[in-house]
Order: C-alpha cells, then sequence, then structure tokens
C-alpha cells in the first residue's frame, strides 16, 4: 500500500494542539488552561429545560433545518441585539439554518462556497479548524497577520492578499485566540473591500456575548454585506454548555441553501433534545447576558495579574475567554517547548500559538513566543493557577 492514507490535503494537520494539551493535563494532573471550556455548567434553568425535552420527547431526528421554535429565537436574538444596527429581521424559515456547533457550520459554509484552487484570506492566528476546512474544501489558505500588541487589523497587508482568485474571507470577530474585537472602522474597510472585489465572508461570532472592551458590530449590519455573509454562532460559549453543540447560521436564503446543501451530507441533524433548551436560553433576560460578561470579565483580571505577576507579557483581550502572552520575558522564544514543559514547571497547561499560524518564516516569527491561556475556569481555579504560575520568575 504505497499511497499515503490519509488524504494529501490534510497532511501534516494530525491532532488538534487542543487534544495534545487537554491529555497532557490529565496526564500530569496540571490545571487546564488550554482547551477553551468552562467547568461549570450553564443556567440551571436551561439544563432543565433539556431534560425536559428528553421526557417529552424530542429524541427522533428534528427537522433538517433545526426545530422550528429555535430557529425563531435565534432570529429573535439577532433583531433583539442588533436591530438597531440593521432593522431587517432575518426570516426563521428560509435565513437560519441550525448546526452541530460552530465548527460545523464553518465546515459546511466552506464546503459549499469553495472550490478547489479558490483562495481563502483568514486573519491569523486562526482557530485551526479554519485551516482544515478550507483544506478539505481544496482551497488555498492565505493568511493576514495581526500583530501583538494591539492585534489591529492591517487593511493594507488585507487588501495586498487580494488577487483575482481570492473567493472568500474568514472573519473571526471577538477573535480567538487574541481576545480582539474589531472596530467599526476596521469592519468597514473590510466590507468595501468585499464589495469592491466581490467577496464572500464567513464570519465567526460565538463570542458575541463576551465583550470588554468595544463593541460587537455583525459584519453583515454594514452596508452591501448582508447578501454575501454567512453569519455563525453558537450555544456553547455564550450558555456555558459546550458539550451540547448546538450552533446557527444567519444569512440570505441563497447562502443558507447553499450551506444547507453541504451540511445535510455531514450530520444532517444533530442534538435534538437540545435544541429547544437552547431556544429557551436564547430568550434569557438581559441580567443574564450582562451578569455572564461582567463575570468573565472579572474572571479575565484575575488570570490577566497572576500572568503578569509570573513575568509574561500579556496581552490585555478585548474580548473571548482567552488571553494572549509573550513567553521571552521567562527565557523561552518557543510557544509549544514552552507549553509541553509547563505542566512540569509548574502545574499548568496552556496552548502555543504558532501552530494557528502559517507555517511561513513572518507568521511563525510572529507567533513563535505567544502563548494563550483560558479564563473560563472558576476563580478559585484561576487563584490557584495564578499561584502555580508566579514560581516560574
Amino acid at each position: 500500500m504505497g499511497r499515503p492514507l490519509l488524504n494529501r490535503r490534510l497532511d501534516g494537520l494530525g491532532t488538534t494542539i487542543f487534544a495534545e494539551m487537554s491529555a497532557l493535563a490529565a496526564r500530569t494532573g496540571a490545571i487546564n488552561l488550554g482547551q477553551g471550556f468552562p467547568d461549570t455548567d450553564g443556567p440551571d434553568e436551561i439544563r432543565e429545560a433539556a431534560v425536559a425535552a428528553l421526557r417529552d420527547g424530542y429524541n427522533q431526528y428534528p427537522p433538517g433545518p433545526g426545530v422550528p421554535d429555535l430557529r425563531h429565537a435565534i432570529a429573535e436574538h439577532r433583531q433583539r441585539f442588533y436591530g438597531h444596527l440593521d432593522a431587517r429581521a432575518y426570516d426563521p424559515d428560509s435565513e437560519v439554518l441550525v448546526t452541530t456547533g460552530a465548527t460545523e457550520a464553518i465546515a459546511a459554509a466552506l464546503l459549499a462556497l469553495v472550490e478547489p484552487g479558490d483562495e481563502v484570506m483568514a486573519l491569523e492566528p486562526y482557530y485551526d479548524s479554519y485551516a482544515a476546512c478550507i483544506a478539505m474544501a481544496g482551497g488555498v489558505r492565505v493568511g493576514v497577520p495581526l500583530r501583538p500588541p494591539a492585534f489591529d487589523l492591517d487593511i493594507d497587508a488585507l487588501r495586498a492578499a487580494v488577487t483575482p482568485r481570492t473567493r472568500l474571507l474568514m472573519l473571526n470577530t471577538p477573535h480567538n485566540p487574541t481576545g480582539k474585537v474589531l472596530t467599526r472602522e476596521e469592519l468597514t474597510a473590510v466590507a468595501e473591500l468585499a464589495v469592491e472585489h466581490d467577496l464572500l465572508v464567513i464570519t465567526d461570532e460565538v463570542y458575541e456575548h463576551l465583550v470588554f472592551d468595544g463593541e460587537h458590530i455583525p459584519l453583515a449590519t454594514l452596508p452591501g454585506m448582508r447578501e454575501r455573509t454567512v453569519t455563525i454562532s453558537s450555544s456553547g460559549k455564550t450558555f456555558s454548555f459546550t458539550g451540547w453543540k448546538i450552533g446557527w447560521v444567519c444569512a440570505t436564503p441563497e447562502l443558507v441553501a447553499a450551506v444547507r446543501t453541504t451540511k445535510q451530507f455531514l450530520t444532517y441533524v444533530s442534538g435534538g433534545p437540545f435544541q429547544p433548551a437552547v431556544a429557551k436560553a436564547l430568550r434569557l433576560p438581559d441580567e443574564y447576558y450582562q451578569g455572564f460578561a461582567a463575570d468573565m470579565r472579572a474572571k479575565r483580571d484575575v488570570l490577566v495579574a497572576g500572568l503578569e505577576a509570573a513575568g509574561l507579557t500579556v496581552y490585555r483581550p478585548q474580548g473571548t475567554y482567552f488571553v494572549t502572552t509573550d513567553i521571552t520575558p521567562l527565557g523561552f522564544d518557543d510557544g509549544l517547548d514552552f507549553c509541553r514543559k509547563l505542566p512540569e514547571l509548574c502545574g499548568v497547561v496552556a496552548v502555543p500559538e504558532k501552530v494557528f499560524f502559517d507555517d511561513t518564516p513572518e507568521s511563525q516569527k510572529i507567533g513563535r513566543p505567544l502563548v494563550r491561556f483560558a479564563f473560563c475556569k472558576r476563580e478559585v481555579v484561576l487563584r490557584e493557577a495564578a499561584e502555580r504560575l508566579a514560581t516560574l520568575r
């Protein structure tokens, strides 16, 4: 069997860094600040709604586009939080699609919209599934780096990256892993570029309710963008039920139809009992969303203080529940090597960001010393992690 078993498009991807680092945490007993999942569940009433759905018979295939009540709740949620930016509501029957988390939504959108050889621009560092899904679609990834300390979007670099083969732009704001929240000025420049070159845009907005500084502005609300933007979000990050894997797409009927064509041959449907519960979650009062963000902001500040006390250069995030650091003040220059040693050094696990950059000298120079820590944990855990990290000095 001379031919490699793995499709050559996926050559070099291997096991995700999250699986490697979570396994390292389990093996060593270290505090896992690597993979981004909370260590507590979300609201009890939402969990009980899922239990009730199990008992009420939501245990067979739900409708392909998603349970109607959830699709209506998604449309209501968009209008509730962003109607002041764009009064046009999404039609829950033709412009909303429920997916198996945002990860499947991203995969389905890329597989639907990208032809082999198409170029897809992505902001570096990028969530690792972007690279895998672009590769599976046969696309060519073109990175546009966000540089510390501010991780501002370099519009000139973005413009220079456009070629006649450019099909689509992957945009993530609030941005994982840097915590950057793109400004209205940055998003306006992206919109103008997309309209000028007739580009499609996929926006990953799963951290839309975790903004500490600035404002989350969906790109689709800007002039000329609704008809060319696939907006993706999910319930996992907002309601702390990451294992439920309920995400969604909002877009025009034509774009939703394209994504649905691919999605139906991936999982078809999923999470039947969880869909009514997520519908209820999306209708929680404003106090929930405000309290959730305030709680995560306080946790951010605890971990940032601990990382600074440990001697790391810390880039305070504007959003998400991750903080990026530079490890060079501690005498290290390679984030992957540092993260593999960190459990032994102090009993904490983090994630190296170099794996979220393209394998080019320029990109690796930026990403090599960067390490990401997650603060979506109980405060007592974060304080214990901070004490352990302080021993690095």
